[in-house]
């Protein structure tokens, strides 16, 4: 392929951004397509790990983030009952020595908004929901709800869980009911509470849930919980369904006084079903390959599903660079192979829900960095 190749992100949230701002700053012919008129401040917080934030740094908008989210000085697991410290995790300062950038929490609106900045103009378009792809051989031809089409070289699904480019490759298939939900809920810090202060970062565990707990602004003014609760069933026609204080106040019954006091102050909750998929069998066909959601969904008790979806943009990118365009499927092959292990681990981890409910060392996951890691080769074909 001689001409600059052009490549198709279908999806703009988290992965897909990042996606279509590294492929911009590298030089390459890129566009994204969202299904959504217009993004909005959705209220939900996110973690931001060094290993997050050095790919930041790559699309310029470290310092930005770093003046607009939380810096907490520790990870703490709590006692959801007593209180007591299960766990104490250093993040802060330490975060910036040991790892080489900090570890923060900041609103998903506000983290999106800036990494959308960042795209030059006329790469980002919206009400593109995708109908139809066909990969040609060729090329690949795009058909959108709107009735337009587009032609690519490349496609990139970065269109989440329900992914359009999952299901052509692999047929349509419900993803599984985890038999957990999230209460997720955004609201100023309450001030009046003899509960206060809070810690800046902390999950509450007792029994069968919990709730994490933090701030999503630089001010400390705005702070964000969600839980892990189970719950038996869920109709999957509904992706989320509103919830009351009556509903939280029983289902964190008898918690500690800080949790209530969080109950208390909240103006509005959700809740959301969580979703997962099995390990898939494959990450790309042709012309067509997945990242993030897309590929490898999971529980958020790692608080990283973002993370693996800006780690495999860099990656994706990274394996671009290191064999250029000509052969797409080694491309894609050296991309699985440099993501698959780490997407896996951090997936399990997550379902099993344990991340740093004790004092381990989060070094494989918060100290990896995907510009710098040696690749591994892809397995031969046989």
């Amino acid at each position: 392929m001689n001409r600059s190749p052009k490549l198709a992100i279908i999806g703009a949230g988290l992965g897909g951004t990042a996606c279509a701002a590294l492929m911009a700053k590298a030089g390459l012919n890129v566009k994204v397509y969202e299904q959504a008129p217009a993004f909005s401040r959705l209220g939900a917080g996110i973690h931001l790990g060094p290993n997050v934030m050095k790919i930041m740094r790559r699309i310029g908008i470290e310092d930005e983030l770093n003046r607009t989210g939380a810096h907490p000085d520790y990870w703490y697991s709590r006692d959801g009952i007593t209180g007591d410290v299960l766990a104490q995790i250093p993040l802060g300062d330490y975060a910036l020595s040991h790892y080489g950038a900090s570890y923060l929490t900041v609103h998903r609106g506000d983290f999106h908004k800036l990494m959308t900045d960042a795209l030059p103009p006329g790469i980002l378009e919206f009400n593109k929901k995708l109908d139809k792809v066909e990969d040609r051989g060729d090329d690949v031809l795009l058909t959108f709800t709107d009735g337009t089409t587009e032609t690519a070289d490349i496609v990139i699904g970065a269109d989440g869980i329900n992914s359009k480019i999952r299901d052509s490759l692999l047929g349509a298939e419900l993803p599984i009911y985890s038999g957990y939900v999230a209460h997720r809920a955004v609201f100023p810090t309450p001030v009046d509470s003899g509960a206060l202060p809070f810690d800046m970062c902390c999950k509450w565990w007792a029994g069968d849930r919990h709730m994490m707990v933090y701030f999503v602004t630089s001010k400390r003014d705005e702070i964000y919980y969600v839980t892990g609760v189970p719950e038996e069933s869920w109709d999957m026609s509904k992706s989320w369904l509103p919830c009351t204080k009556d509903e939280m106040r029983a289902t964190f019954d008898g918690w500690h006084s800080s949790v209530q006091a969080l109950i208390e102050g909240t103006e509005e909750v959700t809740r959301w079903p969580l979703l997962e998929r099995e390990p898939l069998p494959l990450w790309s066909r042709g012309r067509l390959v997945l990242l993030g959601d897309a590929c490898h969904p999971m529980k958020p008790h790692m608080a990283q599903g973002a993370a693996m979806a800006i780690e495999d943009a860099a990656m994706l990118l990274r394996c671009f660079q290191e064999l250029g365009f000509s052969d797409h499927s080694a491309v894609f092959d050296l991309y699985k192979a440099n993501r698959a292990e780490r997407a896996s681990k951090v997936q399990l981890v997550s379902h099993n829900n344990t991340w740093l409910r004790t004092n381990e060392n989060p070094d494989w996951c918060f100290g990896y960095d995907v510009f710098n890691e040696p690749l591994v080769s892809a397995p031969a074909h046989t």
